[in-house]
């Protein structure tokens, strides 16, 4: 098939090189001309425009935009929308918030446009491992699209099948998935996205834990200096834990044991958030995903006016001085 991607950053790029080795014909756009040399270079058909990307694509078109959400997607679909015709499709493949995708789809219905929202997850591995998606929109729309879903795709692997999915149709074993109506993709994405928050800091907290335990405030008798790097590694393997990310913790520890090059400034990239207002929207508890979007704000501050708050209600009510930063 032939698709249009404008954005050629981490992700972009590498997905049009996994379609082209897939055999299919992208046309490509980045506002870096540098970006759309590179793919050009590989067998892409770069472009400087989205007008003359339209103008490169047959009809009906289909154009994957893979932008920072926010202002960079809603700025892009527009001026997308307005160089399209009718039958065209948009698939926004970002991290958009979910109820966006439904007022856009609203919006470019009335001009006859299909709207795909995209959500995918796989990063800068995706090339070689595939991407994981979770697609809303209309179900022929997106059927006449799966063969770049199916090419994106990471595909059944050498992952086991889950007993009793042999007598179940569908995609979902081979690594993307049509969740339902527009929104859904990247609601279902929003939703992964807060999971992987919790998972994410149980486990930093366990080895900072498990990093403590060195520390001269245990009792001597109680003290161990324990190997993380390899409790990382061991964990990856025949443990109820081993997972993906497990595995790239014990990357991360033997690249840099003390983790020196990162400052513990976490950012998050919105999902986190919305999530949370998902589940109070719905009245649905949500405990840890909450408390960890929480700590990726507390790693941004060095001494928050709550610490000092914290300080000085101690001091007043017990006379607790506070004790200098390594002290």
């Amino acid at each position: 098939m032939q698709l249009g991607m404008i954005g050629l950053g981490r992700m972009g790029a590498n997905m049009v090189r996994r379609l082209m080795r897939g055999g299919h014909q992208c046309v490509v756009y980045d506002r870096s001309a540098e970006a759309v040399k590179t793919l050009a270079g590989e067998g892409a058909t770069g472009v400087d425009s989205i007008a003359a990307m339209v103008a490169a694509l047959a009809i009906p078109r289909a154009i994957w935009v893979m932008v920072p959400a926010g202002g960079p997607t809603e700025s892009t679909v527009e001026e997308l929308a307005e160089a399209l015709a009718p039958g065209d499709t948009i698939i926004d493949g970002g991290n958009t918030f979910f109820k966006d995708d439904v007022r856009r789809a609203k919006t470019f219905a009335a001009r006859k446009l299909h709207y795909i929202d995209a959500g995918t997850s796989g990063g800068v591995f995706g090339l070689e491992r595939g991407y994981c998606m979770m697609i809303g929109g209309d179900r022929a729309v997106v059927q006449r699209l799966d063969p770049i879903f199916k090419t994106l795709a990471p595909g059944r692997g050498t992952i086991e099948r889950t007993p009793g999915r042999d007598q179940q149709p569908g995609t979902a074993e081979e690594g993307y998935l049509h969740c339902g109506p527009v929104g859904s993709g990247h609601f279902v994405k929003m939703i992964h996205n807060g999971i992987e928050y919790g998972i994410m800091q149980a486990l930093a907290e366990g080895f900072d834990i498990m990093r403590g335990a060195a520390n001269p405030t245990v009792a001597e008798e109680h003290r161990f200096d324990l190997p993380v790097a390899d409790v990382a590694e061991v964990w990856r393997r025949g443990s109820v834990l081993s997972s993906w990310l497990v595995d790239l913790t014990a990357k991360a520890l033997v690249e840099d044991p003390a983790l020196s090059k990162f400052s513990g400034h976490v950012q998050d990239s919105g999902e986190g958030r919305w999530t949370v207002m998902t589940a109070i929207e719905e009245a649905v508890p949500s405990h840890v995903i909450a408390a960890s979007l929480f700590a990726r704000f507390r790693s941004r501050q060095e001494a928050s006016f709550a610490d000092k708050v914290l300080s000085a209600m101690r001091f007043q009510f017990g006379g607790h001085v506070e004790k200098p930063t390594g002290g």
